[in-house]
């Protein structure tokens, strides 16, 4: 493929992720692409958390408050659904 590079990491992190391959019976690459497919960006949790906000005020008639905001996102963080809550 014309649009391929390569990544370096150290020859244990090479091991692991292809003992991690094998297991799931995938390739390295595939893992790496999954991976990376599945972590959304910083941008990515921004985008969500307006589209978020904009499904709340439809239904609400209204935004949500910093403060419940803030709530929210506390127990989001507690019950571990949080992946980056500095992005939100």
């Amino acid at each position: 493929m014309a649009d391929e590079t390569s990544i370096k990491v150290s020859a244990a992190t090479r091991d692991r992720l292809a003992a991690l391959a094998s297991e799931q019976g995938t390739t390295i690459r595939h893992l790496v692409e999954a991976l990376a497919a599945g972590q959304p960006t910083r941008a990515e949790y921004a985008e969500r958390a307006e589209q978020a906000r904009a499904e709340l005020a439809s239904a609400l008639g209204t935004r949500p408050s910093a403060e419940a905001e803030a709530q929210a996102r506390d127990l989001l963080q507690r019950l571990g659904a949080s992946q980056d809550p500095a992005a939100a």
